[in-house]
């Protein structure tokens, strides 16, 4: 069990002056809203993360929203988490850094649950993924924004509820706030459908949040997240799928520029037994490792380089104890921040050293290559090809289980070592894939039987003997073999 308790607030906001500046600015603004509540009710890690304790977040606060009826706007409990940001100012948990940037890792997460008929007290299960998802973000040192995605294959109150992952945005009421330590601006979990989330991965997180808002039963303005929802936001409006999402992903295309994912790739250009080997997959021995340079180069490339000022893709989480703590796979929805681009899609980071391959591990131009995925990634390659690269863009996949990346580009992305003379490259376990619009064409229907409802017997292979291209659906398994 995690080491959470419920308890009272203690006095702790009536003693707020006595706080270090960074609680004292959250509480600043949980008084704010609710003057009403001086002692909310908080969930707090019985021994700190500073002190060796296994739950990076300090505190969670739930408070009892009303609502606004107005509004159609459902009483709630709001959930607010201590701890992402710099709470202290010591260098106990976070750098200090000054108050000119980002506090700690720069948000806090919010969580908004319908109330039930009856319910005095609010439930502690929101606090346990809260939980679940700092640790994710201490762990891989990745920050959310607003528009991202996680899919986490799992009930989030572990009922039989179909809200089973999670969309972020902006909380409606919880504004920004200046400390001395930095800023701290505040992310609100939103739990979603199965069928929701693939729509935000088809399109953007945002544009299916704009949709739940719209749907009062589905979240209404301030995306209140009710566990026994039974329909999608399409079941109740069917138009919404071709009207809106199917229209915004012909228009837009996708904002998804990588997940992370089961797959592999090899090398079949040459035998294995080849001593200069450098494919994601060996016989016998341990896949060949990059130096730690080499592999920050390409973190940096990955970080930096997908999108123009993006985030990057979501590493896995290392394993934990409970369901909470780990999603099967990790998505993140790499938002483009800008509102228009000025320049053509580019693998360029803002440092083009940053993907200078270094001199001890040389790019490989590679004349047939066999990618390997899971079903959940292998259903996300049309995702690829129709929202990507018709497009002008990219999309990566990074393997949960190594350092592998299978990156495919269009003609149009600037800054890739695929060419169209030489399509597939390698730069140690980073593969590039360089597809033409005619190839990608043909793939999408050679695909089609992907984007069935029916899951698929695996496994199943794709073969393009003339253009040396194979790809495979495999189990799971197969990815959790220490051999892949």
């Amino acid at each position: 069990m995690d080491d959470l308790r419920p308890s009272g607030g203690a006095g702790a906001q009536g003693l707020a002056s006595l706080f270090p500046p960074g609680l004292q600015a959250i509480y600043g603004e949980c008084r704010r809203l609710y003057s009403d509540q001086p002692n909310p009710l908080q969930v707090t890690a019985i021994v700190k993360y500073w002190l060796g304790g296994p739950d990076p977040l300090d505190y969670i606060s739930m408070y009892r929203n009303v609502g606004c009826p107005a509004q159609n706007i459902q009483e709630h409990w709001h959930y607010i988490s201590f701890g992402l940001s710099d709470l202290y100012g010591d260098n106990r948990v976070h750098e200090f850094t000054g108050q000119d940037g980002a506090s700690g890792f720069g948000f806090e997460l919010t969580f908004r649950l319908k109330r039930e008929a009856g319910e005095t007290a609010p439930p502690t299960w929101p606090a346990e993924l809260m939980q679940g998802l700092a640790r994710y973000v201490f762990q891989s040192e990745n920050t959310f924004c607003s528009g991202d995605h996680v899919s986490w294959h799992s009930p989030l109150d572990n009922s039989e509820s179909r809200i089973q992952h999670m969309l972020l945005t902006e909380d409606p009421q919880l504004q920004p706030v200046q400390t001395p330590f930095g800023v701290i601006t505040f992310l609100q979990i939103v739990g979603v459908c199965t069928e929701e989330l693939q729509a935000a991965q088809q399109w953007n997180g945002q544009g299916i949040l704009d949709l739940l808002r719209g749907v009062s039963v589905a979240g209404g303005p301030w995306l209140i997240t009710d566990m026994r929802r039974g329909e999608t936001i399409f079941d109740i409006d069917p138009h919404l799928q071709q009207e809106r999402v199917d229209k915004g992903i012909e228009t837009d295309g996708s904002n998804l520029s990588g997940v992370s994912a089961k797959c592999a790739w090899d090398d079949l250009s040459r035998p294995p037994e080849d001593e200069d080997d450098s494919r994601s997959i060996c016989i016998g021995s341990q896949p060949r490792r990059l130096s730690e340079k080499d592999t920050e180069q390409i973190r940096e490339a990955l970080r930096k380089g997908l999108e123009i000022n993006s985030k990057p893709v979501l590493p896995p989480i290392s394993g934990q104890r409970q369901n909470h703590d780990r999603p099967q796979q990790s998505v993140g929805h790499l938002q483009n921040q800008q509102t228009s681009r000025s320049r053509k899609d580019s693998l360029e980071s803002e440092s083009s050293a940053a993907i200078v391959p270094h001199e001890l591990v040389r790019t490989r131009q590679l004349e047939s290559v066999h990618l390997k995925f899971n079903q959940e990634s292998g259903t996300l390659i049309p995702l690829c090809l129709r929202g990507r690269l018709l497009h002008g863009r990219h999309f990566t996949y990074k393997s949960i289980t190594g350092d592998t990346a299978i990156t495919f580009v269009s003609t149009g992305v600037e800054g890739a070592f695929a060419t169209e003379e030489n399509p597939y490259a390698a730069h140690g376990p980073w593969l590039q894939i360089l597809l033409t619009e005619e190839f990608v064409e043909k793939m999408l229907e050679d695909l089609e039987d992907l984007t069935a409802h029916e899951e698929p017997k695996l496994p199943k292979e794709y073969s393009w003997p003339e253009k040396k291209l194979k790809i495979s659906i495999l189990p799971d398994s197969v990815f959790d073999s220490p051999l892949q």
